[in-house]
């Protein structure tokens, strides 16, 4: 996909007065308390108007091939059309290009931004967003903004939100949803080696813990396991 931007490699900038923290100096601010706790409340309060919604995450760059971004429009076009909300990380890459879809399907296309003294700003596509300062309140928006959440292929940030919601399934913290992993080709390595060297070798999971996410390789795989698993009368309740 063409049209989908490159993000400019971020300089570290770390947040002041968490740095601060971290360092053992103590006295983070009152203000800042309170910025995260009104993010955290303008979350929560913006992610009620979304009551049946599909979560997309992936990679921000466009380095992937171009493939890889038309199955994510795809998918999200799909699921547009059978009345599911789009939530996106609101940025480039995989993200644009799942908002690309909904946006084009006419159907609701929201962004959950992060705000960065470098690039990732709000894509084209992004009908309704909220933005947070910090990656936690944000992280935690987008584990809980959707019943159903769908992984393309993507780097340490994708890995990141992909092992938080398996951990949070596993340790019983929200109820179970479905987790789909898109694109046999990048995530079969990673999918062998947890069962393989994680579970077999050093059995620090359980065997049921691999049931908690299933792997696609196409949107309209992704798409019809979508519509099977939304059977579950519990997962929109």
């Amino acid at each position: 996909m063409k049209d989908i931007k490159q993000p400019q490699k971020p300089q570290y900038q770390p947040v002041e007065h968490l740095e601060k923290a971290r360092k053992g100096e103590k006295d983070l601010p009152t203000w800042t308390v309170f910025k995260i706790m009104s993010e955290f409340i303008s979350g929560f309060e913006f992610l009620k108007n979304y009551k049946k919604a599909v979560s997309i995450m992936g990679s921000a760059r466009n380095t992937l091939d171009a493939g890889t971004y038309d199955k994510a429009t795809d998918l999200a076009r799909k699921l547009s059309k059978a009345g599911f909300t789009v939530i996106t990380g609101g940025g480039p890459g995989i993200m644009e290009a799942a908002n690309k879809g909904a946006y084009e399907a006419g159907g609701k296309s929201v962004g959950i931004n992060i705000r960065l003294p470098f690039e990732q700003r709000t894509n084209q596509y992004v009908k309704e967003s909220e933005s947070f300062s910090y990656f936690f309140t944000r992280k935690v928006m987008l584990e809980y903004a959707s019943q159903i959440y769908v992984f393309f292929p993507g780097g340490f940030g994708t890995l990141d939100e992909f092992f938080e919601m398996v951990t949070l399934t596993q340790t019983h913290k929200i109820h179970p949803v479905p987790i789909i992993l898109v694109g046999r080709e990048f995530w079969q390595g990673l999918l062998s080696w947890i069962e393989q060297t994680v579970y077999e070798k050093n059995k620090a999971i359980d065997k049921e813990d691999m049931e908690i996410y299933h792997l696609v390789d196409t949107a309209e795989e992704a798409y019809k396991l979508i519509k099977e698993l939304s059977k579950n009368k519990h997962l929109f309740n």
